[in-house]
């Protein structure tokens, strides 16, 4: 369970999140909202990247603002720009760096790293340099290095952005795939319209909470778009 307890986010004399009150509990929950809305705010602060001004949130209970450590093990984060968590020279090697506190034996870390390459579509790229992947290819290893420390939730910020209809569809399907609970910020409309709920952000606030159709169809019309 995630909530979020009259949560409001200010950044100089900004104010990016204006009392957002909400219990996400659904297994698939899309977030959507123009440039700016705070939506990507909204996500950051379920790990503690972001903070509330006022209010607090929880995360089974735990404030990632006083518990960061402990919920970071339950909450990953995928970034829309793989880059940004592409730390090692090669696919195995960054999949490996993502397990180095797990005190596994080379067996075990071997076969967790296999196992994760089979599951996004990266199989026989293991010794491949990850620097010379494709975008998709980037972000499916991204996905990878957050998955195989096996999270019970996973925020994903806006992650099909950079790719093409082809990896698009390929993530799309590995999270229809996943056990973990899934928070996905998107301008991607219909990654998310099988979701259970989608909450529409604008200057701050939610303006739409539901079914993700009703809520699409709120967002285009607020948006001048049908």
């Amino acid at each position: 369970m995630i909530e979020f307890e009259h949560v409001t986010h200010r950044f100089g004399d900004r104010i990016v999140l204006t009392d957002i009150s909400c219990r996400l509990s659904q297994q698939r929950i899309g977030i959507i909202g123009a440039n700016g809305s705070g939506k990507s705010t909204l996500a950051r602060m379920i790990n503690g990247l972001a903070n509330p001004t006022e209010g607090r949130v929880l995360v089974d209970g735990l404030d990632p603002a006083q518990h960061g450590r402990e919920v970071r093990r339950r909450v990953s984060f995928l970034f829309s720009d793989p880059d940004a968590q592409i730390i090692m020279p090669t696919v195995g090697e960054d999949i490996a760096f993502s397990l180095r506190r797990h005190k596994l034996t080379h067996d075990e870390l071997a076969a967790r790293t296999e196992a994760i390459v089979d599951t996004v579509g990266l199989s026989g790229y293991i010794e491949h340099p990850a620097h010379l992947l494709s975008s998709g290819q980037k972000q499916l290893l991204a996905l990878a290095t957050v998955l195989v420390t096996e999270p019970d939730i996973l925020v994903a910020d806006e992650p099909t952005t950079l790719l093409d209809l082809r990896h698009t569809r390929e993530i799309a399907g590995l999270l229809a795939t996943l056990s973990q609970q899934v928070i996905v910020v998107t301008h991607d409309l219909d990654l998310i319209m099988d979701f259970e709920r989608v909450l529409v952000i604008d200057d701050g606030r939610i303006v739409a909470d539901g079914d993700p159709s009703e809520c699409v169809h709120f967002y285009r019309r607020s948006m001048g778009v049908r």
